[in-house]
């Protein structure tokens, strides 16, 4: 009987043992609710039923044991870090696919969760494949993003495993804030000199820590569907100083908001000393740091825990902090003896004092030296010697570049304080900096510099420093001190066309005459850099965000972060596609020839943008509707062009300049570039335009009284552009900005306010 007792006891106390186990996991969830679906957890703020989630978007469908959120397979939901994981879909694209007997087989997978972002720091895009180049296309910050790379081998000997390069595998980082996304992988040659060995193209987001790649990829991931990939997501689309003040404030007791890095809306985590689920009410519980091990006191001390923390207390003989990692408990010490160890004390602190002073001066004198040598090593490699060899033989850019160094910038932006950041974007920072003239400048600190392409860099900061036109950015200089060259202009105050367009309030303020004076004045500086420079440049990312707007709107182009020049003996360049969507000129998309007329159909699309107040890109509307180059096109065509424009935009006086700039920006996208016109013949035809309407301007304010008016011919106001000669041509001074030169070799979007 006694034996059967202790039994009993034993049973009980695993059960209870159970019990508590199971009451600690399920703790995560809202009480009384699932916590569990198959063997992922699931923590409130989601939940399987009603009641049990937040609200519809954390809904977690368990209805046959399998988590889904929307139509995703769910594996893991992290209440600490805001992170759930997920199977994504792979693009295939493959010249005969085994497993369906399609030649041409191909798909792209497209991830719609609006309330959630993709993972900058747990993914990573990757492309597969021996004839290869993919795009991932998304959206940030509501505008279309996208990023891609290109793989290419000509057989196995040189695919590694683990190796993703461009040999059989490339792979980019991804930028914070992208969501919803479409994968499209692409071949150049179909496959068929590689398809032996790597018969498919392959696009997908990977979580980083789970991808290695694999030489069996190029042919076994054409029978896989998925892949995980991480989300982020948090509570809501409001920071923590608005949220905390509103009755829906999810955070609990003993937490702490915090506004994520990526994404929207806020996020909760435990108070140090406590740990649960910091978005229920009662979720963050007391640690008691006496049950932990190792134990947090010294052995002979007694540990007492506390309400988020713990104390350790030494016996009454003894004394010290009593924990492990302070001086813990020892003995008291008394009369004489105690006297010595305080005179060693002294004598010992006196010691490591001297050598303390001594140590520090060593080490900041090797610091120094140290900081000295970075710096001279960071001046030769990003091109410093070879700046300096140019300069010294061109005396005009002596004049207009300067080299800044480390400590000036530093103080200009009073160490790149966070209230000076003027933009921000995924290939860096621009920050307002003040001079010690007072003169206001922009300085774009990037995050990283192709070393490859170094001499190119310093060629094109030699041509953008001599470029002085008045609605082109002005490069100030650089400094080449850091492990990436910041780059120094001029400051703009009255940001950037998209913004002005797309602003309702700003965008009443763009009369007609104002529209054609933008439009003329980014022909003027698009046919300059194409004809009038030494060495002929294409900006090959025309667009709103990259024209910036003076006080009294006179256009400036800036970001030149693409751009590249063209030897005198070339009319075309075979590079890798790179732009943006909505803007990218479709010949040089599909052949990856780069001509002056890609820059021609760019700027056709930013003015028909100028015209509708449309974006270049659009999935609100219809899908006829949803590029705005042709359904522009299809506007004029049809005699339907009233219906697209700016409300307000047209008046009986200026229909007919109206209708030219629409025919003009009809030609300029054409699909074929020979259809197109040059950038001179556009700025030309602008400028007749406005002197035309200046005329007629300048007659109504007179009235019926006879005034003879100077109008400069077209050809001859163009071949002016920017010299003051004293003729009525139309002038204007005012400063600029640009505030990007950098090496990219992928498809990007540049900084926010173009900048």
């Amino acid at each position: 009987m006694a034996f059967l007792r202790i039994l009993f006891q034993v049973a009980c106390v695993v059960v209870m043992l159970s019990n508590m186990a199971a009451a600690a996991v399920a703790s995560l969830a809202k009480p009384n609710c699932q916590h569990r679906c198959g063997v992922v957890e699931i923590p409130y703020p989601f939940g399987t039923t009603k009641n049990c989630y937040l609200n519809d978007k954390y809904f977690i469908n368990c209805s046959n044991s399998k988590p889904l959120l929307g139509n995703l397979i769910v594996n893991n939901i992290n209440s600490i870090e805001g992170e759930l994981e997920i199977n994504a879909s792979i693009a295939h694209h493959c010249f005969e696919n085994s497993r369906t007997g399609v030649i041409g087989y191909e798909n792209h997978p497209y991830l719609r969760v609006p309330n959630f972002t993709i993972s900058h720091t747990k993914n990573k895009f990757v492309a597969i494949g021996c004839d290869t180049y993919a795009f991932l296309n998304a959206f940030q910050n509501d505008e279309p993003f996208s990023i891609g790379c290109t793989s290419t081998c000509q057989s196995l000997i040189n695919v590694f495993d683990g190796s993703c390069l461009g040999l059989g595998c490339c792979e980019v980082q991804i930028p914070k804030g992208l969501k919803n996304f479409t994968l499209d992988a692409r071949s150049y040659n179909n496959h068929t000199k590689v398809s032996d060995f790597s018969p498919c193209s392959f696009a997908l987001v990977a979580k980083e820590d789970e991808f290695n790649f694999s030489s069996s990829y190029l042919k076994s991931l054409q029978d896989i569907d998925t892949y995980p990939m991480v989300l982020d997501w948090a509570i809501g689309n409001e920071t923590c100083e608005t949220a905390r003040s509103k009755p829906d404030y999810v955070c609990g007791r003993n937490s702490a908001c915090y506004d994520p890095q990526n994404g929207d809306g806020y996020r909760c985590k435990c108070n140090k000393g406590y740990k649960g689920n910091p978005y229920l009410h009662e979720g963050c519980q007391d640690i008691n740091e006496c049950l932990q091990a190792p134990k947090p006191c010294n052995a002979t001390a007694k540990c007492i825990n506390t309400e988020g923390s713990f104390n350790c207390t030494c016996p009454d003989d003894y004394e010290g902090d009593g924990k492990m990692n302070g001086t813990g408990c020892s003995p008291k010490a008394s009369g004489s003896h105690a006297k010595i160890i305080i005179i060693a004390l002294i004598a010992i602190s006196i010691g490591l004092m001297v050598l303390f002073v001594g140590g520090s001066s060593l080490y900041c004198g090797l610091k120094r030296r140290k900081l000295f040598k970075l710096k001279e090593k960071f001046f030769q490699q990003n091109g410093g010697l070879l700046l300096q060899q140019k300069l010294s033989n061109d005396r005009t850019s002596m004049q207009a570049v300067k080299i800044f160094s480390i400590g000036e910038l530093e103080k200009a932006t009073n160490n790149y304080d966070e209230s000076r950041v003027l933009g921000q974007g995924s290939y860096g920072t621009v920050y307002k900096g003040v001079l010690p003239d007072n003169k206001l400048v922009a300085i774009k600190k990037s995050k990283f510099c192709d070393q490859s392409q170094i001499e190119q860099f310093i060629n094109e900061m030699i041509v953008l420093s001599q470029i002085n036109h008045r609605n082109v950015v002005k490069l100030l200089g650089c400094c080449l001190e850091t492990e990436v060259p910041l780059l120094v202009y001029e400051f703009i105050t009255n940001g950037t066309l998209s913004k002005h367009i797309h602003d309702k309030v700003l965008s009443s303020s763009l009369s007609w005459e104002k529209r054609l004076k933008i439009a003329t004045d980014i022909a003027g500086a698009l046919a300059y850099m194409h004809f009038s420079t030494s060495m002929p440049i294409i900006h090959r990312d025309v667009k709103p965000a990259n024209i910036l707007l003076d006080d009294n709107y006179s256009a400036k182009v800036s970001d030149f972060g693409t751009s590249r020049l063209v030897p005198l003996d070339q009319t075309q360049l075979t590079t890798l596609v790179q732009g943006t969507l909505g803007y990218l000129d479709p010949e040089y998309f599909h052949s990856s020839q780069l001509t002056e007329k890609s820059d021609v159909y760019s700027f056709g699309v930013v003015v028909a943008e100028l015209l509708t107040g449309k974006k270049a890109i659009s999935f609100d509307g219809p899908e006829i509707d949803r590029n705005l180059a042709m359904y522009f096109s299809s506007a004029v065509k049809e005699d339907r062009l009233r219906q697209i424009l700016v409300d307000d935009l047209v008046s009986d006086g200026n229909i007919y300049e109206i209708n030219k700039v629409a025919n003009l920006v009809k030609r300029c996208l054409s699909v074929k570039g020979e259809d197109r016109p040059t950038m001179k013949d556009v700025a030309m035809e602008l400028d007749g335009l406005r002197s035309m309407e200046k005329h007629q301007l300048g007659k109504a304010y007179l009235g019926t009284e006879e005034t003879d008016y100077c109008v400069t011919p077209p050809a001859v106001h163009y071949f002016n552009i920017g010299i003051d000669d004293g003729s009525c041509s139309s002038t204007s001074t005012s400063t600029a900005v640009g505030y990007e030169i950098s090496m990219r070799t992928q498809v990007s979007k540049p900084l926010d306010d173009g900048r």
